[in-house]
């Protein structure tokens, strides 16, 4: 039972990576345009329930758009949106964010929003699986 866990957890990690880098578009930003590339948690092995942690969401754009803030999802709870303190516009970028996860979170997705042509557009999303102690019951 445990072996076919393994496999099945590994075919669906497959599928992820490969569908969430066949979201990604490859087509030129225009002026003003944001695009994430990756979710990184540095140290993921030693996340514990609501003790911050760091998030690093890296991008590519266009200019310096105005980044307004980033919302993440753990494991479908969400959104929950924090302001964008920090943002390096290097090439790739990099905002960093301290976030807080709830017991049992296994995924986390995250959003950018920010300001284009005077609207407040959402980014495409990323994703990584993070290391948190079950819930308890």
């Amino acid at each position: 039972m445990k072996s076919r866990f393994i496999r099945l957890f590994i075919v669906g990690m497959t599928l992820s990576g490969v569908f969430s880098c066949a979201t990604t578009s490859t087509k030129p930003l225009v002026p003003g345009e944001l695009r994430l590339l990756s979710l990184l948690v540095p140290e993921k092995e030693k996340i514990n329930v609501n003790v911050p942690f760091v998030a690093n969401i890296r991008f590519e754009a266009e200019g310096n758009p105005e980044i307004r803030s980033a919302c993440f999802f753990f494991a479908e709870d969400g959104p929950h949106c924090f302001k964008v303190t920090e943002v390096d516009y290097g090439s790739p970028g990099t905002i960093k964010m301290q976030i807080r996860t709830k017991p049992g979170a296994r995924l986390l997705e995250c959003y950018v929003l920010y300001a284009h042509d005077g609207k407040i557009q959402p980014t495409n999303m990323v994703r990584t699986y993070l290391n948190t102690p079950p819930s308890k019951r």
